[in-house]
């Protein structure tokens, strides 16, 4: 019999974006995979892997305790329904409250996986210091049994910090890209064009972006700035969709929303920007990497295990539009030096971030179990 898995990540784009290889890998390998999710319009991608799809319904922000209270019995009762070998949670609430529910249910095989450490550790809101310490101190003791994996040096110090041991923590560069699907094309001809791909969330640096792109051009730089991706209201860091809508009418940045096909996104683009306050690991920076694109990015942990300043792309100071336009005017108006970034940026990309082998790496995690 198979053993079984069960994969628990709030939502079901995330799933789709970043760990789909991941969960096809892990039935090739002899698991019977079980996906928790919330289920919005991505079930059939899912689906489509083999994968059991499970359905739960859930807040990021759910801030009531009742209602909190009510998902993690529910969670309990799934998981002593399907009683997994192997449980992998991804992202802080399905961290808290998997492992809380793996204990009670038998489940001693538990993988956490911190994607970044997330709004709670870069909001400067009154909210998020009340909440930092109750949360440092529930990690390290929840995570201290099972296996960890980290994204960055930064966030493995911190959790070495909360008391877990060094045995039992694993780094794992990222959720990987395709290099088949994200592959160097020769830029477009025309103005350049930055583009910002990501939520769009204040703590990724939307503001900065923007207001970057305003001082370039009202210095007559001649560029274009387009901001890709959609708001995300469970965020607390959320940019207001009216306020997108403000921007793009005052002709500062196109609002590009959502895009399923960020391949064809990165061919028309000339540079890629993400100044970001912190990451994990930066899956949009990866496959602008693999993409042959000069990247200009926040020298903050995430960003800057992709971007080497001066090699293929360039790094400012987190919340600084001034340093941000000023690199961005550098790289606008110096197409030899994209042109040799982006081709590092290729060279790094199959060098560290290939999907297959990350994948590689989650499944030796796996087999640590039964070693």
């Amino acid at each position: 019999m198979n053993r079984r898995l069960l994969f628990f990540c709030t939502e079901d784009w995330f799933v789709c974006s970043h760990w789909l290889p991941q969960i096809a890998a892990a039935q090739r390998a002899g698991y019977e995979v079980h996906v928790v999710t919330r289920v919005r319009e991505h079930a059939a991608p899912i689906e489509a892997t083999g994968a059991k799809l499970v359905p739960l319904d859930l807040s990021r922000r759910g801030m009531n305790p009742l209602a909190e209270l009510k998902l993690l019995f529910r969670l309990i009762r799934l998981y002593r329904r399907l009683r997994p070998d192997l449980v992998h949670h991804v992202a802080m609430k399905p961290m808290v409250y998997g492992t809380l529910a793996a204990r009670l249910a038998g489940t001693r095989a538990i993988v956490n996986y911190m994607a970044g450490l997330g709004w709670l550790f870069t909001a400067d809101s009154a909210q998020a210091r009340l909440l930092r310490p109750i949360v440092r101190w529930t990690l390290g003791r929840l995570l201290a049994a099972g296996r960890v994996i980290v994204e960055n040096p930064d966030d493995y110090a911190q959790m070495l910090a909360l008391g877990l041991e060094a045995g039992r923590l694993h780094r794992i560069r990222g959720a990987g890209v395709d290099l088949a699907v994200f592959s160097p094309r020769p830029e477009a001809a025309g103005v350049p064009l930055v583009v910002l791909p990501a939520r769009m969330l204040w703590t990724k640096g939307v503001g900065e972006f923007v207001e970057a792109a305003r001082r370039l051009k009202a210095a007559g730089v001649a560029a274009r700035f387009a901001l890709v991706g959609d708001p995300d209201p469970e965020n607390p860091a959320s940019v207001p969709q009216e306020q997108l809508e403000a921007w793009a009418e005052e002709g500062a940045v196109e609002c590009w929303g959502r895009r399923g096909d960020m391949p064809q996104v990165l061919a028309e683009a000339h540079i890629v920007c993400l100044p970001s306050y912190r990451e994990g690991l930066p899956k949009a920076l990866i496959e602008a990497a693999a993409a042959g694109r000069a990247i200009v990015a926040t020298d903050v942990p995430g960003c800057r295990e992709v971007v080497a300043a001066g090699d293929n792309g360039r790094l400012v100071p987190a919340r600084n539009a001034a340093a941000l336009a000023e690199a961005l005017r550098a790289l606008i108006a110096d197409p030899g030096s994209r042109r040799r970034m982006g081709r590092r940026g290729r060279e790094i990309a199959e060098a560290e971030f290939a999907v297959e082998r990350i994948v590689a790496e989650t499944l030796a995690v796996y087999r640590a179990f039964s070693a």
